[in-house]
């Protein structure tokens, strides 16, 4: 299993080399980290919440902003608008 900081970094760097305006699933991410991604998808979702808390990323659901702890079905995860600061 990856660690938290390990996740993290993946999915900042997926996201960053999606572009802006452009999402991935989470599941992208969970698969680039483990053969066994499924059991991964609760630690990736619970990162991405993580950073959207922190203005990382922003976490979508048929296009509209979510809480990736209470989403329910497919999310998707991308850099914030260029407007809003990435801290």
């Amino acid at each position: 299993m990856s660690d938290p900081d390990t996740i993290r970094t993946a999915i900042l760097t997926a996201a960053q080399e999606r572009g802006p305006g452009k999402t991935l699933c989470p599941s992208e991410v969970a698969r680039a980290l483990s053969d066994d991604w499924r059991a991964l998808m609760p630690s990736v979702r619970a990162a991405a919440a993580a950073m959207t808390d922190e203005g990382h990323i922003v976490t979508t659901q048929k296009g509209r902003p979510i809480d990736a702890r209470t989403a329910r079905g497919p999310i998707r995860l991308g850099l914030p608008p260029r407007d809003r600061t990435v801290r």
